[in-house]
Parts: C-alpha cells; sequence; structure tokens
C-alpha cells in the first residue's frame, strides 16, 4: 500500500501522523510511504531521518493526496484538503466528525472512507487510539491552568499548591477517564486540592482507593457539580462520549457563579465542549473570559509539546496502520471489529450512529462491502 503524510495545517499545530521508527516498519513489509517535506519538523523530526528509514519526500500536500492510498494524520482534515477527496481514499486520523457538519458532509460526498482515531474500540470499552493523547491534555489541562491562574493572564492570583498558612487552589476535574485521571494526578502532585466528579461510583470508589483519600471523589449530579463549581479556582472539562458530540454539563449559570479569576479548562472541546459558555481556541490565543472566568478551550491542546505527543501516539496508531495495510481496508476491519468501530464514514453512507444523530443523516450499519 502506499501510504501517505501531509504536513498539518492546523494553526499551530507541530504533531506528525509519523516517526521514523513507523517508516521503517511499514517499508520493511513492502508498503511505500511518501511524506510531504518539513512534516516533521515541529516534532523536531528532520527530512534526513525520514528519508534514511525509507520514506520518499514530496513538494507538497497535493502531491501526498494524488498518490496515497491511505492519508495518514493527526488533526482532522481542513477546507484546503477538501478539494483532494476522492472516492476510494482511506483517511486515518482524528475525525471528531460530531463537531463538524461540513467536514461530515465533504466526506460522505466524496466517497472517502474516514476511519477515525478516537472511535477505535477494544472489547472492554477502552479507547485505545484516545488514551496517549487524553493523558498528554489532562496533564496539560493542570500545567495550563496554574499559569491561567496567575493574575498577569486574568487569574485570581493563587499558587496551586499555596503555601503554609494559606489555602492551595481548590481544582475541581468533571469526569474520572483518562483526561480526568491524568489531570488529578499533576494537580495532586502540584499540592492542589482535587475534586473529581464522576456518574460511575466504582470508578470513584477505584479513584479513593488509589489516592488514600487525597482526593474527594463525588458523584456527579447537576447539584453537586454547580456546589463544586461555585468554590472552584479551576475547572477541568473532561467529560467524553465516543464519537458524539460531547454533553453541556457545566451550564451558563453555574459559571456565573464562580469567582472572576477562576479558570476553566475545558479538554472536550474537540468535541464540541462540555462548557456552554466553551468556543474553540487556539495556542495562538488561547484564552477569553466570560463573566470575569478565564475560559481555555485549545482545541488541540497535545500541540503544544508535539514531540512526546507524536511519539506517545504513534505508539499507539501503527499496528492499526500495518493491519490496513497488509491486509487491505476490508479484510482489516473484517478480521478487527475494533478497528471496524474506527469507520465512520464508508462510500458515501454515515456509519457511526453518533455522527448521524448529531446532524440528523440516515444512519447505515457498517459492514464490508455495504453500500
Amino acid at each position: 500500500m502506499i501510504i501517505g503524510v501531509p504536513k498539518e495545517i492546523k494553526q499551530d499545530e507541530n504533531r506528525v501522523a509519523i516517526t521514523p521508527a513507523g517508516v521503517k516498519t511499514l517499508t520493511a513489509l513492502g508498503n511505500t510511504v511518501i511524506i510531504e517535506k518539513t512534516a516533521g519538523l515541529g516534532s523536531s523530526i528532520t527530512d534526513a531521518e525520514y528519508s534514511a528509514a525509507g520514506a520518499k519526500m514530496v513538494p507538497s500536500m497535493k502531491a501526498v493526496y494524488n498518490n496515497a492510498e491511505m492519508v495518514m494524520k493527526v488533526k482532522e482534515p481542513l477546507p484546503p484538503e477538501y478539494p483532494l477527496f476522492r472516492k476510494g481514499l482511506l483517511m486515518f486520523t482524528y475525525l471528531h466528525l460530531a463537531a463538524s457538519e461540513e467536514l461530515t458532509m465533504k466526506l460522505l460526498k466524496s466517497g472517502v472512507t474516514g476511519i477515525a482515531y478516537e472511535t477505535i474500540q477494544l472489547p472492554d470499552g477502552s479507547l485505545p487510539l484516545l488514551v496517549p493523547m487524553s493523558e498528554v491534555a489532562g496533564r496539560m489541562a493542570i500545567q495550563v491552568g496554574a499559569q491561567c491562574l496567575e493574575k498577569r493572564n486574568g487569574g485570581r492570583g493563587i499558587l496551586m499548591s499555596g503555601v503554609p498558612g494559606t489555602h492551595p487552589a481548590n481544582v475541581v476535574i468533571v469526569g474520572g477517564g483518562i483526561v480526568g485521571i491524568s489531570a488529578a494526578m499533576m494537580a495532586v502532585g502540584m499540592g492542589a486540592q482535587v475534586t473529581i466528579l464522576d456518574i460511575s461510583t466504582p470508578k470513584l470508589r477505584q479513584i479513593d482507593e488509589h489516592y488514600h483519600g487525597r482526593i474527594m471523589t463525588l458523584k456527579a449530579n447537576p447539584g453537586a457539580i454547580e456546589h463544586a463549581i461555585a468554590e472552584a479556582d479551576l475547572v477541568v472539562g473532561a467529560v467524553l462520549v465516543a464519537g458524539a458530540k460531547a454533553p453541556k454539563i457545566i451550564t451558563k449559570k453555574m459559571v456565573k457563579t464562580m469567582q472572576p479569576g477562576s479558570v476553566i479548562v475545558d479538554v472536550a472541546i474537540d468535541q464540541g465542549g462540555c462548557c456552554e459558555t466553551s468556543h474553540v481556541t487556539t495556542h495562538a490565543a488561547p484564552t477569553y473570559l466570560v463573566n470575569g472566568v478565564v475560559h481555555y478551550c485549545v482545541g488541540n491542546m497535545p500541540g503544544a509539546v508535539p514531540r512526546t505527543s507524536t511519539y506517545a501516539l504513534t505508539n499507539e496508531t501503527l499496528p492499526y496502520a500495518v493491519e490496513l495495510a497488509q491486509k487491505g481496508f476490508e479484510r482489516a476491519v473484517k478480521e478487527n471489529h475494533s478497528l471496524a468501530l474506527g469507520v465512520n464514514t464508508h462510500e458515501g453512507c454515515c456509519v457511526y450512529s453518533g455522527v448521524a444523530e448529531a446532524f440528523g443523516l440516515k444512519y447505515y450499519e457498517f459492514c464490508v462491502n455495504s453500500n
């Protein structure tokens, strides 16, 4: 198979979809890997490193799309890429279609088979290609939240740990999944007072047992969330529904109860955000104020630490890429149900229920050779 890797064009996105080790793995199996020149520089990977691993470097994004059978990316395609879509092309990347009707319709109209990293699901319900970036985003949420709490950045002027004789920052994390646990670990390490809310009592019990009471755990319901947020210095929105829009757990009313200079980091923004007052921001202009509350809603948080993120992500994506390349799409998804769950669009049909529901589209149950 010919696998193409274009340079990411989303603002301030410096990750890349493959490493030299990944190139070497794929080419050793008889595949061809073509990479747009300078695609890896943001992650400190040079063209020479790719070439030495066996990749063919091409001058443009167009050259990648026109020659590849499967395009591997990190972030969802943007409008300059839409004209390059064609029937039969495999697109393997984070798609987040439930948050983008335009992209969904372009994929359907073109006949591209879109395989979304975020909806590949193992039998135990876990999302293996979300885990590494969720770990990065969760840890970053506390790092950037601490910076936002500084007075110079519009915050209340609170040190996360406090000092003897003062209160530490009150950190409230809504959602106890990978993002939430990663955020909690960082917040505890920085000495903050930490509360996690989740709907799963067994999950809260596991957190409590692991942290020996160092983290307060609360059953998530509107009343508990409202009370916790009103007292928070930093709120981390860490609620995710795989392949669907994030539910608006944090309401405008709740935001109004927060102290001026408090901070919300909405990690769910890629899926539309879990806070009613959230909208997507960029690394160049990451924050804005609503009712005096600092909102950090960057849509590609791991892009700020691209080398770490690239290597963490490709550790997980490469085995699936190898499977697709060696078996071909039909056999690969037939033999690997987890991979089949990653298919969101195929031959002009929407085959992922969460996306179909988001935009009122007809849902087609995916099966190999479906039309």
